[in-house]
């Protein structure tokens, strides 16, 4: 990589650095180039974004942005994944890493807040964003229905009484 190389890819991280709302630092401990594709495949369809750095070029692209408290991370073969969407990122990574342990969890960054290996993992058990919402949903949505079904409990019952009225009628 030449200086002209090296600058363009500082100036595109650190634009990645700078629209992102969430990293992941990972160690690459032997992992072949078809657990890589899968997992970059992985990464992808959830949204998100992974990429191996030069640790020296990603620390200097991280200079200046809220990510700067990851840069201790960043020491042997290391890899970013960023997403837009923290859980998603977070959940892709962590499931990687359950069923493949050349893939070495180091933590990561949510906004200026700096995460553990645990606090990644944690995150990952969230539920995502469209699981939330579907959620908060049925929450707004469940008094709505129980209230309606309370207002028509009085008029089906006086419906009933005037319909057993009617029958009485009937019969005499």
């Amino acid at each position: 990589m030449d200086r002209t190389e090296k600058k363009a890819l500082v100036a595109s991280l650190a634009a990645v650095f700078a629209e992102t709302s969430m990293v992941v630092v990972t160690r690459n401990n032997g992992l072949t180039v078809a657990d890589v594709t899968d997992l970059r495949r992985k990464v992808r369809a959830a949204g998100a974004n992974y990429k191996v750095a030069k640790n020296r070029l990603a620390t200097l692209a991280l200079d200046g942005t809220q990510f700067s408290g990851i840069a201790p991370l960043l020491t042997g073969p290391t890899a970013l994944a960023w997403a837009d969407e923290p859980v998603s990122v977070a959940k892709v990574i962590v499931e990687f890493a359950k069923t493949n342990d050349k893939l070495e969890l180091l933590g990561g960054s949510l906004g200026s807040q700096v995460l553990d290996v645990a606090g990644i993992r944690a995150l990952a058990e969230l539920p995502s964003l469209d699981t939330l919402r579907a959620q908060l949903v049925g929450l707004i949505s469940t008094p709505a229905t129980r209230i309606a079904s309370v207002v028509q409990a009085p008029a089906g019952q006086l419906a009933r009484v005037f319909g057993a009225y009617a029958k009485t009628g009937e019969a005499a």
